[in-house]
């Protein structure tokens, strides 16, 4: 007799707490270091696709096995011998095929995320990276730079013609450009400025950006007009004792800089149209969380909560996710907030919250809404 399949809720939380073990390799599609969502897979189950970690060590050690694909493509997840869900892993989108003029392939520039979403990290560098003093604990931006899979800095043009072909060839729907922060009062706002620009003269093609607050509001009007829709920026932690133990440089940016930076984006892309990151499981309490929340909800800013993950070779590699209760106690909760605030994450126009693949938030949202 088949085993009743799990809560898509549950499901999710799960394999993004435990990670998922493959019967066989993981492909080109998943993601080792970098700025996203690294050492994870895609993985899409009931039309919702997320991502899971594959790559890391709890994943190696994880009690969910994804079975080799059947011939519909698709591959039971099983625990205890018992199937618990079925998914499917994503087919390598076609842009990968392709390289520039100068011989620089596709998906060195941008990678597909989710299901369909481009993502670029601009500029693969951070003033604070490899500085122990400084640099965010968990971050891996300069992983896939070392090895050799991506490039430092895509230029405006670079990007243009990546994002042309995977509007075209693998129907892209919309892009998120996030980058390192350089040294410069505007934090990176300049050159994710003239990306956008030059990404929306050749595709049609809505552009979420992602940087640190600029010391100079006049940014969030500058990047408006350059084409950006959507503003992400990320406060990973919500507390100072922790923002300072794992993020000691960017903690150097205060909270309340970071709420006056939300007011004066809000005013200039829109309610619902700015978010953050927040990432669950660094220390910070669910109360803690849920009351930064609130108060980002009547900002009109979405809050996308996320469990961590342990990224290999960063100094929170041995550092456990959070768990699934954790999760679901923190995201059952937000959802009803977002509800009752008449925030939807597929109302934001681009961006990590409008792809929804790195946390079960979205699932939580369509089960508050019905």
């Amino acid at each position: 007799m088949k085993s009743p399949e799990q809560p898509v809720q549950t499901l999710i939380n799960e394999l993004q707490s435990f990670g998922l073990r493959l019967a066989e390799p993981a492909s080109a599609e998943s993601r080792r270091g970098g700025a996203g969502p690294s050492d994870h897979m895609a993985l899409t189950v009931e039309g919702l696709t997320f991502m899971a970690p594959v790559h890391t060590r709890p994943a190696h050690e994880s009690p969910y096995l994804a079975e080799r694909p059947g011939a519909s493509g698709a591959s039971r997840i099983v625990k205890d011998g018992k199937t618990v869900g079925t998914v499917k892993f994503p087919s390598r989108p076609r842009f990968y095929d392709l390289t520039t003029p100068d011989g620089i392939p596709y998906w060195k520039i941008a990678t597909l995320h989710g299901r369909d979403v481009l993502a670029t990290t601009v500029l693969q560098s951070c003033v604070r990276y490899n500085r122990p003093e400084k640099t965010c604990q968990f971050c891996g931006i300069g992983q896939s730079l070392a090895a050799g899979r991506t490039i430092e800095r895509k230029t405006p043009a670079q990007l243009a013609e990546v994002a042309k072909a995977a509007v075209e060839l693998d129907g892209v729907t919309h892009m998120v450009m996030t980058t390192g922060t350089p040294r410069g009062k505007d934090r990176g706002a300049a050159i994710l400025a003239e990306s956008a620009a030059a990404v929306k003269a050749a595709a049609s093609l809505p552009i979420q950006v992602q940087c640190e607050p600029p010391s100079d509001d006049a940014w969030f009007l500058r990047l408006r007009n350059a084409g950006a829709d959507s503003l992400g920026m990320h406060i990973e932690a919500v507390t100072p004792a922790v923002r300072a133990r794992i993020m000691p440089g960017k903690a150097k940016v205060p909270l309340e800089r970071y709420f006056a930076a939300f007011a004066a984006a809000v005013s200039v892309f829109g309610r619902g149209q700015v978010s953050t990151y927040i990432l669950a499981g660094l220390g910070d309490t669910k109360e803690t969380i849920l009351e930064v929340c609130g108060r980002l909800i009547t900002l009109g800013v979405y809050p996308f909560v996320v469990p961590f993950v342990p990224i290999s070779g960063t100094p929170l590699q041995n550092h456990s996710a959070p768990s699934p209760e954790f999760m679901h106690s923190i995201l059952k909760q937000l959802s009803e907030m977002l509800q009752k605030a008449g925030l939807r994450s597929s109302d934001m126009k681009a961006g990590c919250g409008k792809c929804g693949a790195c946390s079960a938030l979205s699932s939580y949202e369509r089960s508050a809404a019905a």
